[in-house]
């Protein structure tokens, strides 16, 4: 395998959308060093003194953590909460390397983790695709392997689709994340769509499917391992902190322009699409499918049934090392706070909503969605309507419930997702 370090990459003149781009990435770095040499820390400095950097603080109505009767008028500082939640991926890495690229080739036999292998997308099927004669012939697929910590789920598999260019320039890109058992060759259909209309289209395997699974089990004996031993984060977490890594090689990378980065994902690959935008602004845009919802308000509401249910194992096993008859709202609330810490709490939806903006943001939800339980959604879209009416870019936020639609991607929802990252991604 050919190992490139992204040290030894040639420099190159910043341009001053690229330095606005990294401005949060050298915050990261530097929060990244504290927590390296002092990993219990749980104080932070003033806003005024922050890194330097006044932090931006955010007066809103806001559902605390605790019961949902007891709202109060809360003040938000985005970036000690984004530093709070890196602080949080950082607490179970394995041993730091330095980021680094491996060539790979692609995958004949994918890995499914489903019952059922899954043989057709109807709504990835109809997503828009430019016509171009002898398109197989003019594009370009890369392979490739990010070692973004020691250890086998280090390495995070890539797989970048791109039209060949006789005149190279810097192009929009976009990251789309699988969903729950899948894997990137599953989004392939996706990838030749956006590569058709001049994007560069990046496809991973999320922690413990695809290329970094080994059974059907994988990613089920991961969750029930964290429970269990609570050394890591297979749930949504430890993925983003890939999201990170890849965040970092592409802005590395020629033929992007490093501010003009999307991101988006179904179901899981939505909460990854939505959680790694909160964790690094380099995602300029962001257009979750069927993945944001609101964590406490179902615990609170009786309304967390249905995603419970997509990774019941875990739930059982920590329904039987606490000794209850059945899963109840505690056992769950164990669970997250777990596998996922300040899911349920910091970290949840109506939190987390505020560092994502102004960035555009385009939520797609089924009206329906047992997982995404559509009331859990009120507060933190009337937060996100004040802070981007005061931001004086409303226009950047959006949220679209598909009436009678459950927890099912749907070709609308492709389509709305193509039209909001061609909106702000080709300007």
């Amino acid at each position: 395998m050919l190992s490139v370090n992204l040290r030894r990459l040639p420099h190159r003149t910043p341009s001053p959308s690229f330095l606005l781009a990294h401005l949060s990435h050298v915050r990261l770095e530097l929060f990244l060093r504290c927590v390296r040499d002092a990993p219990r820390l749980r104080s932070y400095p003033p806003r005024s003194c922050l890194f330097g950097y006044k932090c931006q603080s955010l007066i809103v109505p806001s559902a605390i953590a605790g019961s949902a009767a007891s709202r109060m008028e809360e003040s938000i500082d985005v970036e000690k909460l984004r530093l709070h939640f890196l602080q949080v991926l950082r607490s179970r890495r394995s041993t730091e390397v330095p980021l680094s690229v491996e060539l790979a080739k692609p995958v004949a036999n994918p890995l499914y983790q489903d019952a059922s292998p899954p043989r057709f997308s109807e709504a990835m099927a109809c997503c828009p695709k430019a016509d171009i004669d002898g398109f197989k012939d003019l594009l370009r697929e890369e392979n490739l392997y990010l070692i973004t910590e020691a250890g086998d789920q280090g390495r995070l598999p890539v797989l970048i689709l791109s039209m060949k260019e006789s005149n190279p320039q810097r192009r929009p890109a976009v990251v789309f994340l699988h969903s729950t058992h899948k894997c990137k060759e599953w989004l392939r259909p996706l990838l030749e769509a956006y590569a058709s209309r001049g994007y560069i289209a990046i496809a991973i395997d999320s922690r413990y499917h695809g290329e970094r699974a080994s059974s059907k089990t994988t990613y089920q004996d991961a969750l029930i391992s964290s429970w269990k031993k609570g050394d890591s984060m297979p749930f949504i977490f430890d993925t983003v902190w890939d999201l990170i890594k890849l965040a970092d090689y592409l802005t590395q990378r020629e033929d992007i322009d490093p501010a003009r980065i999307g991101i988006t994902g179904e179901s899981l690959g939505g909460m990854h699409a939505w959680y790694g935008a909160v964790a690094d602004t380099r995602y300029a845009v962001v257009a979750p499918i069927i993945g944001v919802q609101g964590f406490r308000w179902a615990i609170e509401n009786d309304k967390w049934h249905g995603r419970v249910d997509s990774i019941k194992p875990v739930f059982e096993e920590a329904r039987i090392d606490l000794g209850k008859n059945e899963i109840d709202k505690e056992v769950v609330e164990k669970v997250w706070d777990r596998i996922a810490p300040g899911l349920a709490s910091h970290f949840d939806l109506h939190h987390t909503i505020l560092a994502i903006a102004p960035r555009p943001l385009l939520i797609v939800n089924g009206a329906e969605d047992p997982r995404c339980p559509l009331p859990g959604l009120k507060i933190p879209e009337s937060r996100a309507c004040k802070v981007y009416e005061e931001a004086h870019c409303l226009d950047k936020f959006k949220l679209i419930a598909q009436p009678g639609i459950g927890h099912q991607m749907t070709p609308l929802m492709v389509k709305e997702a193509c039209d909001w990252l061609d909106r702000f991604l080709k300007q």
